[in-house]
């Protein structure tokens, strides 16, 4: 329905059938298709009567609203006085009695679309990630004006109700200071602000930035806009300040990797919610919550997002902060604890030496990972070292203290700071322990893909020959092929999603214009198909070939058929991706040549290897966050080990001192490395399960194939303050 509400209530032509075609090539395009409008008249009786009307004469009895709260709570409205509009028009004779029974019941989704993240209920709304890179971006843009000149910068980001994108910006970029309305500073911040901007100029920090929502106030709930925060740097220290509003730049752009597939995963749990909901099922909202998509209610939904707004009027914070969801506190403490280092005479000494490793291939948020490992380490009292050129730098004593201005501004840097090797401990074990005991190091983080896991596990075999590997030591997985066992998601694999979505977008875009044509491109990752896959659903491609789901010479043939007889209707572009190692014999020259053969005279092909650009430049939002969070998560972990140590001079020798650090569906879970030995394919490298296999049949479906999709268990709606015992991923 274009326009919105508005295209609802004028009808006519504004309500028009959508078919296949209709969608084609806007998955990449930003903003909505369809329009969207804010609609004075949906707001009144009069204005839904005729709405209902409208919907009525062309028999549409189920609504999916994507739009944010105010849109949601419009279509609950509806919902409830739906029975009495019918009744209404029938009186005024503008339908039939029959049709008052034929459609009395209107059924209700939302999808929650909206750039501040400002609804209960959801992790992330439809829109939040895009809308980050775009502030990131500004960001990364503004850090390199800021070096070369000593200067410091107010940015002022959207969220008029919702300090989520200036928190989480903050977060990603190491802001100095952040201003939210949830979370307004102490009193006497003005001082406070000023001691902290002067002694990050005396660690020779060429650059502040302080980052302000729109909707930012003080504890009086007054204002606090970006010229005060401007007036009070330049009278007080009486530096060169410059304020940046971001204004609608963060509307705009093409939507992000992750934010396609959260779409395209919500729009179909959307639309079985629809098919399966009863006169009996109350209007609800699919959301996400971890990796998991969930059915909440939406009166639930919409209930708890204004006690957050009346908690902050009410000068209530702490609970304004607490309501808005896990994920919203965990930021903020996470980002606390970062920012803000205090005296070294107040944080007690553990006595505890810690050391960070990087291992494997280089990946995008590595290094936001080890400035935050460091900072927390640091903050809980222990020595922190970093270990240089993964496990071949271990043995040969390339280790450092580190401190916490080393590591200031890293959260940005794509690679690996610290340098990274894919040799494995194993050689040089005895090398590995003398080392640990040089340094006397009591617990180990490491940071990497599958040759940390492997690491790990010889390190742990290694335990009962060398005392000195008797250590709590975790592992938190960072590699664009995503194939780490123990965890749903690794550090860099956004990154590399957003290269392969941006590049297959330029190399659709390079076709306009010209006859047909289908492009081959190769992928990356090994034996895993993540890349390929979840690629595959974010450019929009017809097939995506996979080493974890075989395919023979017959389902080549059966997708050549089905793509040439698209190419005969409007469509003028093919996508066909396919992952390095999916198969020995049909490689992508092998691919290539035959769509080429086949599709002679319908369309031609190319072909393009994708190749390192995957492993990323500036790691995306997704990558920073989620490495901050997830290694200070790792940190609190191991002091909680060594904490429980403390005076008994205990031996680690226990599997769950040796754990992998993931997010599995809904969760942060540590889990042993002996127990996911079980889970792991080593042959090929991959974990023997993977979730997003399920999403398979996802992008068959999208790309016209008959498939049957398997949907979240049978429609349970749950309550929003579902609170397991579990530790919840919050993303």
């Amino acid at each position: 329905m274009p326009k919105g509400y508005q295209g609802m209530v004028d009808g006519g032509s504004n309500i028009v059938e959508a078919n296949w075609e209709s969608v084609s090539s806007i998955l990449q395009v930003g903003g909505t298709i369809i329009g969207s409008a804010r609609c004075k008249a949906f707001r009144t009786r009069e204005g839904r009567l005729k709405a209902a009307g409208n919907l009525v004469q062309r028999g549409i009895t189920n609504l999916c609203v994507i739009g944010g709260d105010g849109s949601l709570t419009g279509a609950n409205i509806f919902r409830k006085e739906w029975s009495g509009l019918l009744k209404e028009l029938a009186e005024n004779g503008d339908i039939d009695r029959e049709e008052v029974q034929k459609h009395a019941y209107l059924n209700v989704v939302g999808m929650v679309g909206s750039i501040d993240n400002d609804f209960c209920g959801t992790d992330m709304t439809i829109g939040t990630d895009s809308a980050l890179h775009r502030i990131i971006e500004v960001v990364d843009a503004i850090m390199t004006t800021a070096q070369s000149h000593q200067r410091t910068f107010v940015l002022e980001v959207m969220g008029r109700h919702c300090g989520y994108l200036a928190l989480v910006s903050a977060l990603a970029c190491g802001a100095d200071w952040v201003f939210l309305p949830e979370s307004p500073p102490e009193e006497g911040w003005q001082e406070n602000m000023c001691v902290k901007l002067s002694e990050n100029r005396a660690r020779k920090k060429r650059l502040n930035i302080i980052i302000v929502a729109e909707g930012a106030i003080d504890t009086q709930n007054k204002p606090i806009t970006s010229e005060q925060i401007k007036e009070l740097v330049v009278t007080q220290l009486g530096y060169d300040t410059r304020v940046t509003i971001l204004g609608h730049v963060q509307r705009g752009g093409t939507p992000s990797a992750f934010d396609r597939i959260l779409a395209s995963r919500m729009g179909v749990e959307a639309v079985v919610a629809l098919l399966q909901a009863t006169p009996e099922t109350p209007a609800c909202v699919v959301s996400l919550s971890g990796n998991q998509a969930v059915r909440l209610p939406l009166v639930e939904c919409v209930q708890m997002t204004q006690d957050v707004q009346k908690a902050m009027d009410e000068r209530r914070f702490k609970d304004a902060v607490r309501l808005r969801g896990r994920s919203f506190e965990s930021n903020l403490n996470t980002y606390k604890r970062l920012a803000i280092k205090m005296p070294d005479d107040q944080i007690p000494k553990s006595n505890c030496n810690v050391a960070v490793i990087n291992v494997g291939a280089p990946a995008a948020g590595m290094n936001a990972a080890v400035r935050s490992a460091v900072r927390v380490g640091i903050s809980e009292g222990h020595k922190m070292f970093a270990i240089y050129d993964g496990f071949e730098g271990f043995a040969k004593g390339q280790i450092k203290e580190i401190g916490w201005a080393d590591v200031g501004g890293w959260t940005g840097q794509g690679g690996s700071i610290l340098g990274t090797k894919r040799t494995l401990p194993g050689k040089s074990l005895e090398a590995i322990a003398e080392q640990m005991r040089t340094h006397s190091i009591n617990a180990l983080l490491i940071i990497g893909g599958f040759e940390a896991y492997l690491g790990l596990l010889e390190l742990s075999a290694a335990r009962e020959k060398y005392e000195e590997l008797c250590v709590p030591m975790v592992m938190v997985p960072a590699t664009v092929s995503n194939n780490v066992p123990g965890s749903d998601f690794s550090i860099g694999a956004d990154t590399a999603l957003n290269t392969i979505t941006d590049t297959c977008d330029r190399i659709k875009q390079s076709a306009s214009g010209t006859k047909r044509r289908v492009f081959i491109i190769e992928t990356m990752g090994g034996y895993c198909g993540y890349l390929a896959n979840m690629g595959g659903l974010a450019a929009g491609a017809d097939a995506a070939y996979i080493f974890e789901e075989p395919f023979d010479i017959r389902d080549l043939q059966a997708n050549v058929e089905h793509l040439t007889e698209k190419m005969k209707t409007t469509i003028q572009r093919g996508l066909v991706l396919r992952n390095e190692s999916c198969s020995e014999h049909y490689t992508t020259d092998f691919i290539y040549h035959l769509y080429s053969e086949e599709g002679k005279g319908v369309f031609d092909c190319r072909k393009n290897v994708l190749g390192h650009m995957q492993q990323g430049g500036a790691p995306s939002p997704f990558d920073r966050n989620f490495g901050t969070k997830i290694s200070a998560r790792a940190m609190q972990w191991i002091s909680t080990k060594l904490k429980e140590a403390q005076g008994k001079g205990k031996r680690f020798v226990t599997d769950d001192c040796i754990c992998v650090l993931g997010i599995s569906k809904r969760n942060l879970l540590f889990q042993p490395v002996a127990q996911l030995k079980k889970e792991t394919d080593f042959e090929h490298r991959i974990p023997k399960e993977q979730w997003w296999l399920k999403l398979r049949p996802l992008m068959k479906i999208l790309a016209k194939y008959k498939a049957s999709y398997e949907v979240s268990d049978p429609g349970q709606l749950e309550h929003v303050h579902h609170r397991g015992h579990e530790e919840p991923a919050a993303i």
